[in-house]
């Protein structure tokens, strides 16, 4: 399955470390939806309480488990939207995000939204995947 990413001519990305403006997919075997990550770890308990950061880090975490528990890897993901309370700290998100997405950067949304789930959370990611 041939998988394309990139952007237009003419053009910019100014973030291109961290996304692509499109992503081709053509004919995929599989597509995998994962719901939106937050900040919780293997006993659901809040990691990184206060960091941007580190909630971001472990969202991404959360979602390789569930990539490679239906058989995809990060490499797949080729849609993310990432809901945050706070994006003046949009910096801190790009920084976990260069982390874990070397190549094959997805497509990419960015919402600031008042509140969360539960309190304390900070961050959280939903992507789509193609195999």
């Amino acid at each position: 399955m041939p998988i394309t990413r990139g952007n237009p001519p003419g053009m910019k990305n100014v973030r291109a470390t961290v996304y692509n403006h499109y992503v081709r997919v053509d004919h995929p075997k599989s597509m995998i939806f994962v719901s939106g990550q937050v900040s919780r770890d293997s006993d659901g308990q809040q990691v990184g309480l206060g960091s941007m950061l580190e909630q971001t880090r472990q969202c991404i975490r959360n979602i390789e488990k569930s990539l490679t528990a239906a058989g995809g890897s990060l490499a797949d993901i080729v849609w993310t939207t990432v809901y945050t309370t706070d994006i003046r700290e949009f910096r801190q998100i790009v920084a976990a995000r260069e982390e874990f997405f070397k190549d094959h950067l997805p497509t990419s949304t960015m919402v600031e939204v008042a509140h969360l789930a539960d309190p304390g959370l900070m961050v959280e990611i939903q992507v789509i995947a193609a195999l």
